[in-house]
């Protein structure tokens, strides 16, 4: 199967070498011919989830979103081996080859096609209650919002698709930069909150309280780098305090019957959450064998670096977050003895049946409750200048199911900013968060200046220009305007 696609030609012309089209062909029909009743609306909506997941070639279920958050000082490498494109993101000498961003950039923007044409054509649908169809159509606002918030994050300026339908100008589509991407973000959003309701109508969907929540996420990514709009902390305390003020009605909680089990999807922390089938069609493969040592059988794709392993803070949650012994010819040895060295995310190899597979039915845990209190800790200190009591709840919340002890009171507001976002790295540990607080707080040169001497080190100087990913290749070079 053909990895590397033109953008347009995956968005556009469909080509038919793509297994997810012979899977789900209505999912990706465009125009108004597609959407003339509530069944095919639902079918456009089925192929936009379903574009996030597809294994090996596009979206969240495979180990892209990983690999390309290496930068981060929660994840690294094997130092040889095949792992050279993952080596790449951790040394910060990005290919515009290299295939682990196809997935993230092609899922998202077919989640783009195929949201873009329910949102532009949805008043065809004949039949349909009017509350029904803006469900659906609030869902697609969503999930646009979510694609369009990934691709600047990681790339910066990224081509806005304005139609469903293929022209020769889309050829020449330029690359809009971010504060123009985060305007249309929070449009979205807007839309998606009128229109979604407070319970989801699917495990795997979102509800109002899940709009919010991702909308706390992007104003407190807008506070940061590159927009550096400081106004937004506060517009990110009030969301996620509307979220955490209505978690009853949303059905949000922490969840507080084992730390493991938030992993296996299903729990009241699922704010928002894709779930898979364990099949060819969509299943989880970064669990399992990625996050397993070669002796036991596994591939190594990532595990967390030596410095921040040893600085977490010990507790259940430690103890729930890293494999530290492993089982070899029926001997148990200690993580010092595996053939890297290095502890592994236990977080990863939690999925049901035999876990030496790279084909899981486990889900992919987008945002969890946990990200709204502590969205909301941040943003509330950092926009008051000094943290309330209930930041002080929120992020106490968290810690005390880690079973650490609550923050000291009388904190100045950057210093508990601070400790939520050390609080962050630990609690999201190996979930892709903690790059993109590092960006955001322009704290990755930092962060690498720390490492331990037997972690894989930067090949260079760390500036801003290495916060952004390469336009994949073939698109940049089909349009020389990406």
């Amino acid at each position: 199967m053909q990895k590397k696609i033109y953008l347009v030609i995956a968005l556009f012309l469909l080509g038919a070498c793509s297994k997810q089209l012979t899977e789900d062909p209505k999912g990706l029909v465009a125009g108004t011919a597609a959407l003339s009743n509530m069944a095919g609306l639902e079918a456009a909506l089925t192929g936009a989830y379903g574009s996030l997941m597809v294994p090996w070639e596009s979206g969240f279920t495979t180990v892209s979103q990983i690999a390309m958050t290496m930068g981060a000082d929660d994840l690294t490498t094997h130092p040889g081996s095949n792992k050279e494109e993952f080596r790449e993101f951790d040394r910060f000498n990005v290919s515009s080859l290299n295939s682990r961003m196809t997935p993230i950039w092609l899922g998202c923007y077919k989640t783009i096609q195929s949201t873009t044409n329910i949102i532009n054509n949805y008043d065809a649908v004949q039949d349909g209650t009017e509350e029904e169809i803006h469900e659906i159509v609030g869902e697609a606002y969503f999930l646009r919002a979510l694609c369009y918030y990934w691709l600047t994050r990681l790339w910066g300026a990224v081509p806005v698709i304005p139609t469903e339908v293929y022209s020769p100008d889309l050829l020449e589509l330029q690359k809009s930069e971010p504060a123009a991407v985060y305007k249309l973000i929070e449009e979205d959003l807007a839309m998606a909150e009128q229109w979604v309701s407070n319970e989801k109508r699917d495990p795997g969907r979102p509800n109002k309280g899940s709009v919010k929540a991702l909308l706390a996420d992007v104003y407190l990514t807008e506070a940061g780098w590159p927009l550096k709009d400081a106004s937004k902390y506060a517009l990110a305390a009030a969301k996620a305090k509307e979220v955490i003020d209505n978690k009853g009605a949303y059905g949000f909680d922490l969840y507080q019957d084992g730390f493991l089990k938030i992993f296996a999807g299903g729990t009241v922390e699922d704010v928002f959450t894709l779930f898979t089938r364990g099949q060819w069609s969509t299943y989880n493969s970064f669990y399992g064998l990625s996050t397993m040592p070669e002796n036991e059988g596994g591939w190594s794709d990532f595990f967390p670096e030596l410095n921040f392993f040893r600085n977490f803070p010990a507790g259940p949650r430690k103890d729930a977050t890293f494999s530290t012994e492993f089982v070899v010819n029926g001997d148990t040895i200690p993580w010092q003895q595996v053939s890297t060295k290095h502890p592994y995310y236990k977080k990863f190899r939690i999925q049901s049946g035999n876990p030496y597979t790279y084909m899981s039915n486990t889900p992919v845990i987008m945002i969890r409750y946990a990200h709204v209190l502590l969205i909301y800790a941040e943003a509330q200190a950092r926009a008051a200048g000094t943290p309330n009591a209930e930041a002080y709840t929120a992020v106490n919340a968290v810690r005390s199911r880690a079973g650490l002890d609550e923050l000291p009171a009388g904190l100045s507001g950057a210093a508990f900013a601070d400790a939520v976002v050390a609080e962050r790295s630990w609690e999201f540990a190996g979930e892709w968060n903690r790059w993109f607080d590092l960006v955001r707080l322009e704290q990755v040169a930092a962060a690498n200046a720390d490492k331990d001497p037997d972690d894989l080190q930067p090949s260079g100087a760390i500036t801003e220009e290495k916060y952004w990913m390469p336009v994949p290749g073939n698109d940049a070079l089909i349009n020389p305007n990406l």
